[in-house]
């Protein structure tokens, strides 16, 4: 693979049942495609945490992933409420969801830690009442 792949999927906000589809293609992809094993787990894991993220706080957003052979980048996009506290947010256990979705076994407080956790690079862009960008990469 000489040149940069790009896939692009919408996530829908509030729908538990199909959050998790794009990262579900994306690992189907990167096996495909010959990635090691640890590399396809960091970048599942990463992604499915932000898809998370997205049905739960954003009302959905946009996955975007270029595969190269130095790197899988994902820049995950909302238009949601944005994050008032990017440091409190990145704090394990720290979490803003409802009642009603921790009830799901969803919220714990996990997600932009472990999107972090296992990537190379993670930067948050967030601006309250517009959205925010997350950009991950994970190097090879």
């Amino acid at each position: 693979m000489g040149e940069t792949l790009h896939f692009h999927y919408d996530v829908d906000g509030g729908n538990f049942t199909s959050a998790g589809d794009a990262s579900v293609h994306v690992k189907r992809k990167l096996r495909q495609l010959g990635f090691p094993p640890e590399t396809i787990k960091r970048v599942s894991i990463a992604m499915y945490e932000g898809e998370i993220n997205m049905v739960i706080h954003a009302g959905g957003g946009t996955a975007d992933v270029f595969v190269s052979p130095e790197s899988v980048k994902i820049v995950l996009a909302d238009k949601g409420p944005g994050i008032e506290d990017i440091s409190l947010a990145m704090k394990e256990g720290y979490s803003t969801a409802p009642e009603n979705v921790r009830s799901l076994g969803f919220g714990a407080g996990m997600g932009l830690p472990n999107m972090k956790r296992y990537t190379d690079s993670m930067d948050i862009e967030s601006e309250l009442g517009v959205g925010t960008t997350i950009t991950m990469t994970v190097n090879l």
